[in-house]
């Protein structure tokens, strides 16, 4: 059995109602904060191995936004959700449905970290990538992705799928509708503000 009933899961956020998107737009902002702070942690254990740069962007200040886990939350709801459904539906087994999930989320997050690498990551003419440097790793793809980070995003992302999403939306489902519709403008306008001061 799922964590939530499809019912629970999807109670008033169906995709084309106003709930859905602004609790999106609060997951986007918070977890794009929120995913630096776990990078952190995650680096700081791959540096026990010397592989992590001294002037990686992500031991620049915390509070810094790194919107590529924004975006990682937007997938997850608008194209894993659905996928988990559908499978828990289908298989005989969760179990089953579990691995081939955990398989495509693996997948998923290679393509993210090779479409980011491509975009923003390209080696200057010395040879020196910008943001980071894959390309010597074992298991590494096509130099931009690593196989061993996107197996830890996979777990990540279908953590985020199958458990802090659904509670997430029974617990907002809870407040009153001014008040969350007054949290999420908060959260929103405080994150553009933050982005403007951190990117500027």
């Amino acid at each position: 059995m799922p964590l939530l009933s499809k019912e629970d899961e999807l109670h008033g956020y169906a995709p084309d109602s106003f709930a859905f998107w602004r609790n999106l737009a609060v997951y986007f902002c918070v977890f794009s904060v929120l995913g630096h702070w776990m990078e952190i942690a995650y680096c700081s254990f791959m540096n026990l191995f010397g592989i992590v740069d001294a002037d990686s962007l992500v031991w620049d200040d915390p509070m810094y936004p790194f919107l590529v886990y924004g975006v990682g939350t937007a997938v997850c709801v608008i194209v894993l959700v659905p996928l988990k459904t559908r499978l828990v539906e289908r298989r005989r087994t969760l179990a089953e449905a579990g691995v081939q999930f955990f398989i495509v989320t693996v997948v998923v997050c290679m393509l993210m970290e090779l479409c980011m690498g491509f975009m923003l990551n390209q080696p200057n003419a010395a040879g020196v990538y910008p943001l980071w440097d894959n390309s010597q790793l074992p298991l590494n793809v096509l130099g931009q992705a690593w196989l061993v980070n996107d197996v830890t995003l996979g777990a990540v992302a279908m953590l985020y799928t199958w458990v802090i999403y659904p509670l997430c939306q029974k617990a907002l489902a809870k407040l009153p509708l001014r008040v969350m519709n007054l949290t999420a403008a908060v959260v929103v306008g405080g994150f553009v503000v933050l982005c403007v001061v951190k990117f500027s």
